[in-house]
């Protein structure tokens, strides 16, 4: 099954503008099946290819003349030194636009090379899987148990794979494979461990010392795993609303993977049934909404300026949006079904404290939208509704 991505039409932009555009995300997230069919005419290079990878490295003109531009290079972060070749031929055709297509699930190695060799020369797209509005663009309406124990991976969905087994596949193929590469690791068992715990944290505050007392290691170790985890686009952190920006990347930040389903099944969650019934739903619930803010504001090639808020005795708003030139948009995510008014004076209270004009919004699992005493009841199927029209060109 085909799903058309909501991110084609600012990939297809970038390829107007710039010489070379750079697709990031991470495994198995779409970013093949966005460029092939985005780009038919260009030839095809997969550096995964052990052949293929040995030219890039070895001898990158013989791989030049086999592939010549426009082409797509698929993973190019193993073979970064391709990139300075790129560069290169790019500044020898200066009018050419969108002849190379680069695809890479590394986010520090190619955040590297392409600030070092292509900085202004090509755009970037980051790709995360599936959102909700796909989904329903290819007829596939999951309610919120399934959609958390699918999880948003293309393929699960367009070749109906059983979930926990496609993600135990996933798991284990990719991102312990690239992992172990990454870390160096000696005891994988350990770090097993961490990912599961981090998993039971979803949704809240990331304490570096107590996940290394449970696991075993040191908080610096810890933080230097969370780090390669979110370069390699296995997990998000939002940082904390603060009127000092500085204060944002102090203070510990809230912490959630970047596909909802992954975290599902390193909880052992193999059904929607268990999902309804573990005591980690609403963190579940909070992971999958604030993923599709980001997903919504990243296919439209937006940075996701996104936090959360919470005051001196504890209590959140778990999303802030700011908005730029416009209104603060105030967000509560909920798990239940239902509408109730219990969260409206918490949303009255941080708006108060807010420099310049607010919007108060409650994301639920429900299916009906209204809006109450100035709050925005909205259905997590509608949750890209919140954003507002793609910016204008």
């Amino acid at each position: 099954m085909f799903i058309e991505r909501n991110a084609e039409s600012e990939l297809l932009r970038l390829a107007k503008a710039f010489p070379a555009v750079t697709v990031v995300g991470p495994r198995q997230s779409g970013k093949t099946p966005l460029v092939r069919p985005a780009f038919p005419d260009h030839a095809y290079c997969n550096l995964e290819h052990p052949e293929h990878r040995r030219l890039a490295q070895q001898d990158p003109q013989s791989l030049f003349r086999r592939f010549p531009r426009p082409v797509v290079f698929d993973e190019v972060q193993r073979a970064p030194e391709l990139l300075s070749w790129i560069l290169a031929l790019s500044d020898e055709h200066p009018s050419e636009r969108g002849a190379w297509i680069l695809t890479g699930s590394d986010q520090s190695a190619l955040h590297q090379g392409v600030s070092q060799s292509l900085a202004g020369r090509t755009g970037i797209l980051r790709l995360l899987p599936l959102t909700i509005a796909e989904l329903a663009g290819a007829g596939i309406r999951p309610d919120r148990d399934e959609l958390i124990c699918s999880g948003f991976l293309p393929r699960i969905h367009a070749d109906g794979l059983v979930p926990h087994k496609a993600l135990r596949d996933y798991y284990q193929t990719y991102v312990e494979r690239d992992l172990r590469q990454l870390l160096q690791l000696k005891e994988l068992a350990r770090f097993d461990v961490f990912m599961r715990l981090l998993a039971g944290r979803v949704g809240q505050l990331c304490n570096h010392q107590s996940l290394g007392s449970d696991v075993g290691v040191s908080g610096t170790t810890i933080a230097h795993w969370l780090s390669v985890l979110e370069a390699s686009y296995v997990v998000f952190t939002l940082r904390p609303y603060f009127r000092n920006t500085g204060k944002r990347f102090i203070k510990s930040p809230k912490l959630f993977f970047t596909d909802v389903g992954l975290a599902a099944y390193l909880l052992g969650l193999e059904s929607p049934l268990q999902v309804s019934r573990d005591p980690l739903l609403g963190g579940l619930f909070e992971n999958l909404v604030v993923m599709e803010a980001i997903k919504c504001l990243v296919n439209r090639g937006e940075e996701p300026r996104l936090l959360f808020a919470r005051d001196g005795k504890g209590r959140e708003v778990d999303l802030v949006f700011e908005r730029r030139g416009g209104a603060t948009l105030l967000a509560e995510i909920k798990a239940a079904r239902t509408w109730t008014g219990e969260t409206l004076a918490g949303l009255d209270r941080f708006a108060a404290e807010m420099d310049g004009p607010t919007e108060k919004a409650v994301v639920y699992a429900g299916d009906l939208e209204a809006v109450a005493r100035g709050v925005r009841l909205v259905s997590f199927r509608n949750a890209e509704a919140l954003f507002g029209p793609p910016p204008r060109d």
